[in-house]
């Protein structure tokens, strides 16, 4: 009972009276409605391991479609070979992609499509998004396939490319590349020396297996290379003549004769979300 009592103020100025508590007055009104609640932390909105902390707009900016369209039950296949730029070369291409950027605008890095632009004021970010992450030779178009054709594939690739010699890999110069129906154009990094026989075995037994399962084989004449950057539509003769300035003033000048050098560290097959080891 004194509990109750407590719970509504002073007890001594009503405990000996018989006449009933009075109720409390009503609350203050303002004219003012009450401050809504903050909206959550858009951290909590994103997905783990995003790159939501860099704050950027995407309004208006159409991202990046599929070169063939979604089918329930198909799976995108792509294999590849992967790569990996060294820590030592990062600071030498941050320079060289943020000129770039300055004079070609709407450039953005390749897969986790994030504007190049937003980057260019921290360089430890540019390098870790721009460059530290896994980039892939392609040794074989990005085709659907059925999931009873899965284990058929990963199997046939396996047998055919099982006996492959390890070897180096050199990235001789920059090159800009249009997809086929001319929407993207992206600036590389292409194979011209070391490696590039290696690649093209790897290519022919991986269009073996394409055509064994009636997949579009690869291109008549591959050009084996990674990709940095992109950009909507084709721009590939602006950005040609940009690169071929700046090249010199940073990385791949006409006295050096190659970009960087990597060791063949195997090549994988991505189906859907699932990445196969084939060698």
């Amino acid at each position: 009972m004194e509990a109750l009592i407590a719970s509504y103020g002073d007890a001594s100025s009503d405990s000996d009276s018989d006449s009933p508590l009075e109720p409390p007055p009503p609350p203050t009104t303002t004219s003012q409605d009450p401050s809504p609640l903050p909206p959550p932390p858009l951290s909590l909105l994103e997905p783990p391991n995003s790159y939501a902390t860099l704050d950027y707009s995407i309004s208006g900016q159409s991202s990046r479609v599929r070169s063939f369209p979604h089918v329930e039950g198909n799976y995108a296949l792509h294999v590849y070979i992967p790569v990996c730029i060294p820590s030592t070369l990062k600071k030498e291409l941050a320079l060289f992609l943020k000129r770039v950027a300055n004079l070609v605008p709407g450039l953005h890095v390749v897969d986790v499509d994030i504007p190049l632009e937003v980057l260019l004021k921290d360089d430890n970010k540019l390098e870790q998004v721009a460059l530290g992450r896994e980039f892939h030779i392609s040794l074989g178009r990005t085709v659907p396939i059925r999931v009873h054709q899965i284990d058929s594939v990963v199997a046939m690739l396996r047998q055919k490319l099982q006996l492959q010699k390890w070897y180096w890999i050199d990235f001789s110069k920059w090159e800009v590349f249009v997809n086929d129906d001319h929407t993207r154009t992206f600036l590389s990094m292409e194979v011209t020396a070391a490696g590039l026989a290696e690649i093209t075995k790897h290519i022919q037994a991986v269009n073996e297996v394409y055509k064994l399962h009636n997949l579009p084989e690869f291109y008549q004449d591959p050009r084996p290379h990674i990709s940095l950057v992109w950009a909507l539509g084709d721009i590939s003769n602006s950005l040609k003549n940009v690169i071929e300035e700046e090249r010199r003033f940073t990385i791949g000048g006409s006295s050096q004769k190659h970009i960087f050098t990597s060791k063949f560290s195997g090549i994988d097959c991505r189906i859907g979300n699932k990445t196969y080891k084939i060698m």
